[in-house]
């Protein structure tokens, strides 16, 4: 009778914060922080949160999704686009998102190859069909060096306001933590994996024993699977639809590189000119407050400072320049600040990079501006 007023209680003040469904996707957030991998699918992707978090892990290249829902997946996939910012300022890797269409109980060549795969509050979804072809899908035909699974825990449920059998109605079953653990150690030792068990979700004081609200077992390959031998019965013939695909810009790739390194030329170059230009224009405000004079002689002095430095910009001097009514902006000025240095790598590959789309001196030293718009304007 005590425990039956206790558990009463408990349905009333067990809330989580944040909400569990934010702490799974965190979870894998972590597990991505900490091994790095470079291709990760998400199997029942569902509305693609988890993969739109991921997304923005940087150590990332490939992502994937797999849902037999192709509605839900088409209602969301926008999320997955590269927005303009991606092509303003593409990052160093490079990133693949796909959705395909299926179920986890059919093997497609499509998803062999990743370093995570992801089962969050997937397998109580399957009939008994499914779940009994899954480990050999996932484990056996699929083998990534990790493998998450979480489920909820129906030792909890009693705890829970509103939950009376399952906590979803298309729940086809739920486990408790013996059921789970024994069906995950069992598929482990079948595939040679290792799997470590935690959760989320804590119960209230005093029901510890319950255990977590979300179980989840963390599968870890004991063997790298040699490249000779592995999967001998792959498919010759894909069996999921795709239905999302999105290339993301990247610095890998040639064309935007191009891009940036043009970009970030010029912006290099126009802040040299701007203050190269109103040093001068500072020295001449000291001598005359007149603006028609003051005009004049700035006009007189950079002729005459032309006439000074017309040698040195044959020569390739290193120091911006004003030469009658254009401004020279060395190239090696340029490659010397950080930025424009780490995208291009070489002096060489900068030169390469900027031919034809930046206008530069005679001999190819120098970026240079026209000035004589900017005379008028001072």
């Amino acid at each position: 009778m005590d425990e039956n007023f206790h558990e009463e209680q408990f349905r009333e003040i067990t809330t989580f914060t944040p909400p569990l469904y934010k702490q799974r996707y965190q979870f894998v957030k972590d597990l991505v922080g900490k091994y790095k991998p470079k291709k990760v699918a998400d199997l029942g992707c569902a509305d693609c949160t988890l993969l739109w978090m991921l997304k923005f892990c940087r150590c990332i290249e490939v992502l994937a999704g797999l849902d037999v829902c192709e509605s839900v997946m088409k209602e969301n996939m926008y999320r997955l686009s590269p927005l303009p910012g991606d092509y303003l300022q593409p990052t160093e890797r490079s990133l693949t998102v796909t959705l395909h269409h299926g179920s986890v109980a059919h093997k497609d060549p499509c998803m062999l190859g990743f370093d995570l795969v992801t089962c969050i509050e997937l397998i109580e979804h399957l009939e008994e069909s499914e779940l009994k072809k899954f480990p050999e899908v996932v484990f056996g035909f699929m083998a990534p060096s990790i493998v998450v699974i979480s489920t909820p825990n129906s030792g909890f449920n009693p705890l829970l306001p509103g939950v009376t059998l399952f906590r979803h109605p298309d729940h086809k079953f739920e486990w408790n933590r013996g059921q789970f653990q024994s069906w995950a150690l069992e598929a482990a030792s079948r595939y040679n994996y290792s799997v470590e068990f935690t959760g989320l979700g804590h119960p209230p004081t005093g029901m510890e024993n319950v255990g977590f609200c979300t179980q989840i077992g963390v599968f870890v390959r004991k063997y790298p699977q040699a490249s000779g031998s592995a999967h001998p019965e792959k498919p010759t013939e894909a069996v999921y639809k795709t239905v999302f695909k999105a290339v993301y810009p990247s610095l890998k790739d040639e064309k935007y590189l191009q891009n940036a390194v043009v970009s970030e030329v010029i912006f290099t170059a126009q802040i040299i000119k701007q203050s190269l230009l109103d040093h001068l224009l500072a020295e001449h405000e000291e001598y005359n407050d007149d603006p028609t004079e003051r005009k004049s002689k700035f006009q007189l002095s950079m002729n005459f400072l032309s006439e000074d430095l017309r040698k040195l910009v044959v020569e390739k001097n290193i120091e911006p320049c004003v030469n009658e009514n254009v401004v020279y902006i060395p190239l090696k000025t340029i490659f010397s600040f950080p930025k424009v240095n780490q995208l291009c790598g070489t002096f060489e590959r900068l030169c390469k990079l900027i031919t034809g789309k930046v206008t530069l001196s005679s001999d190819g030293s120098a970026v240079i501006f026209n000035n004589e718009h900017e005379n008028e304007e001072n």
